[in-house]
């Protein structure tokens, strides 16, 4: 069973609908002990970080998703939830991320014109062999929408970058952790593809 970490920020349903049209059972869960028993875990979400991790500590899931995490069990992040995995973010006034991947979430500087928020379809530039891009052509269109991006410190875990005036990790691989800085179950063949790959794979 795959479970989706429902902490009111972030659009589970459309994440869900898309694991099952390629066949994966979900289940949406807010409860520490039904992350324990999942198989995969994804952790979905859109908004800002504060409140994010806000809600995760009031619903005490943080322990349960780093226990899980630990268990060495499929996990995904997507977006706000691959951002949370990191250490701290510019965006943030008074909380500490999960502090999975060492490094800093940081805010895109305007340049030659760009706007902020990134939003749109852009290209990625795949880095490495992650399983989660399996048969994904290099240069592949992905829907992003957000203003503040991953830097890992080990910039081997940058399984996929994109270019927005600077070069981003839009995809990341470590282990049993995967995430994605794009919402897969926006786009289209390519995003149902990667997710995918998580169901069935990974």
């Amino acid at each position: 069973m795959i479970a989706i970490v429902d902490y009111g920020m972030g659009n589970i349903h459309s994440v869900q609908k898309a694991l099952e049209r390629m066949g994966g059972s979900t289940k949406i869960v807010n409860k520490p002990a039904e992350i324990s028993r999942a198989g995969k875990l994804v952790l979905p979400g859109v908004g800002a970080f504060d409140d994010a991790m806000s809600e995760l500590e009031k619903q005490g899931l943080i322990p349960a998703i780093k226990e899980f995490i630990n268990s060495g069990k499929p996990f995904l992040g997507i977006c706000l939830g691959m951002q949370l995995l990191f250490e701290k973010s510019q965006e943030a006034k008074r909380s500490k991320g999960l502090d999975i991947f060492k490094g800093e979430v940081k805010l895109f500087q305007p340049a030659k014109g760009l706007k902020v928020p990134h939003m749109g379809w852009n290209q990625l530039k795949i880095k490495t062999n992650c399983i989660l891009l399996k048969d994904i052509p290099d240069n592949s269109y992905v829907y992003f929408c957000h203003s503040y991006y991953p830097a890992p410190e080990d910039k081997e875990v940058i399984a996929a970058t994109c270019d927005y005036g600077e070069e981003f990790a839009a995809v990341l691989c470590k282990g049993n952790v995967y995430a994605t800085q794009f919402h897969p179950e926006k786009s289209q063949s390519v995003g149902l593809s990667i997710i995918k790959n998580f169901v069935n794979t990974c």
